[in-house]
């Protein structure tokens, strides 16, 4: 296995950042040697090297919440890694999915949204269809059924061709919203994840 590329410290260590693949959310970071940067290809599973016990550690080996791995990348430098994961749970000791859960500064001005919000969104209606909430549209929605999801998706679809034609951006922006919410709404009653959207659109783009 060639390492040529990778610049181990005078410690014989790489620091290595983890990032989900699928929400592309940080997750942790940790270091690996040589050892472990081979055995975590040859497992696929995130194993580090731990400076404080001095030992080799696989992640969830005890907690269950390891780590497979779908990539190693490696920067310009070649002096860090970055492995995109499935996680098979929280990937912090406290419980939480990623290590950086607390905030030091936001720019509020910037911080308008991003692709995130979709799995953000996504959760929630999976909470919605386990956990239904009194008054909430979405329960209304899987309450009613397939038809019902259907009929609003052709409406919100018309209202967004109109708005495209009235070439208002604001109007198109938010029926596009719309369009997308009731989508999701119908995959998720469909049991159709959004997983299955991306490997798809992966497949026709390849």
């Amino acid at each position: 296995m060639d390492f040529t590329d990778i610049k181990f410290n005078e410690a014989g260590l790489i620091p290595a950042i983890v990032q989900d693949y699928h929400t592309r959310q940080v997750l942790m970071m940790a270091w690996m040697n040589e050892e472990t940067l081979k055995q975590s290809i040859e497992s696929g599973l995130a194993t580090f090297y731990s400076r404080s016990r001095q030992e080799v550690w696989v992640k969830g080996a005890t907690s269950g919440n390891t780590q497979h791995i779908v990539s190693i990348e490696y920067d310009c430098d070649g002096d860090t890694l970055l492995l995109q994961v499935n996680p098979d749970g929280p990937a912090c000791h406290t419980g939480s999915i990623s290590c950086f859960y607390r905030t030091l500064s936001t720019n509020k001005d910037l911080k308008k949204g991003n692709p995130d919000i979709l799995n953000k969104l996504v959760k929630l209606l999976e909470d919605r269809r386990e956990n239904p909430k009194e008054g909430s549209y979405t329960n209304y929605l899987f309450e009613k059924g397939v038809d019902k999801i259907c009929k609003k998706i052709g409406e919100e679809a018309a209202e967004t061709i109109i708005a495209a034609k009235n070439n208002d951006p604001t109007e198109l922006t938010y029926e596009a919203s719309d369009l997308i919410y009731h989508l999701l709404v119908l995959l998720n009653n469909q049991d159709v994840a959004l997983d299955s959207i991306y490997e798809e659109l992966t497949k026709r783009h390849k």
